[in-house]
């Protein structure tokens, strides 16, 4: 049985038309329109949560015990594995709070903080997929200079250079909030803290969190998809220039795993954008806040389901390590 509500939290859940300032914290209500009904959608979300832990974590260790998987490919794959445990585990445990017990409070800096990383995970999400499909474009396209112009060094400065630039496109959105020192209400209409759900309550003209917020998900998620798709441009190629069907099927068949992973990724994401953007007045809200939380939770679930299943290397590695602790018992 799901506990009942405090009565703070029902008096802050009936609607005011007062204007507060900056609020010490806000309380999350999940998704409108469901009520107890929330409380099924704990087992959903928290058995993604799950798999992304144990999946990914298992991933990560699986890559660092083997040496023969020490390769720019399985690098940036760790990469991922590293991010999506960051996405996952930066709304799932105050996701199941508020779905499990009904409407939560969070405190206005846990509140940025929270957006901060849903908005700069997602986008380092991208920027990853973005760089395995080069990596794959350069191993399809010229094998014989891969180990030359793809390094475990150059991985190394990929990285740290994504990072960089998502950090410095993600940082405006707190501090475009922070900026607005009144709101309309301290209840936030959705299970986490997003930049719109966020802006729709602060009292000024907030034009400019609009169009950075538009501005920020066409360039960079438009750009990594442009990249994704001229990299598998020259794959194709490639691939269509070797002499016999057996070998295009190999080294299209290297390319699958991270297909499967672009598609997990792209397309709850573009669902969310274009419900969030196009189909404000038509599509209810808790279908887009189910397909935001779907964009979120689903790829660090299925990401090293994938890669586990699809890929020999790792697939051996998994059995290796299953029979060695079943030995140990």
């Amino acid at each position: 049985m799901r506990p009942k509500l405090h009565p703070y939290r029902m008096a802050e859940s009936l609607q005011s038309n007062s204007t507060f300032q900056r609020p010490a914290f806000f309380i999350l209500t999940g998704i409108p329109g469901l009520g107890d009904g929330q409380a099924w959608l704990t087992l959903v979300f928290g058995l993604m949560y799950l798999l992304a832990l144990l999946g990914n974590t298992t991933l990560l260790t699986a890559i660092r015990i083997d040496s023969t998987l020490h390769q720019p490919m399985f690098l940036l794959l760790a990469t991922l594995a590293v991010t999506d445990l960051g996405l996952a585990t930066s709304i799932a445990p105050e996701l199941l709070a508020v779905l499990w017990l009904g409407p939560q409070p969070i405190q206005y800096t846990a509140c940025l903080i929270q957006m901060f990383f849903v908005h700069a995970l997602t986008a380092m999400e991208s920027g990853v997929l973005l760089a395995m499909a080069c990596d794959r474009a350069v191993a399809v396209g010229r094998p014989l200079h891969y180990p030359i112009l793809v390094t475990k060094a150059r991985v190394g400065y990929a990285v740290l250079a994504l990072t960089l630039k998502v950090v410095a496109v993600i940082v405006p959105f707190p501090l475009l909030v922070v900026r607005f020192k009144y709101f309309h209400a301290k209840i936030i209409h959705h299970a986490y803290c997003a930049h719109m759900a966020l802006v729709e309550l602060v009292v000024g003209n907030t034009w400019v969190n609009n169009m950075y917020g538009l501005a920020l998900s066409l360039a960079v998620s438009g750009v990594d998809i442009l990249g994704i798709a001229g990299s598998y441009g020259l794959i194709a190629h490639a691939v269509l220039r070797l002499p016999t069907q057996e070998a295009r099927v190999k080294a299209f068949g290297t390319c699958s795993s991270h297909i499967c992973v672009i598609l997990a990724f792209y397309v709850p994401g573009l669902f969310s954008f274009l419900t969030h953007r196009f189909g404000r007045h038509t599509v209810p809200k808790p279908v887009h806040i189910l397909l935001s939380i779907i964009y979120l939770l689903l790829p660090p679930a299925l990401n090293p389901l994938i890669y586990g299943v699809r890929t020999k290397q790792i697939r051996d590695r998994f059995l290796e390590m299953i029979k060695s602790r079943r030995k140990q018992f």
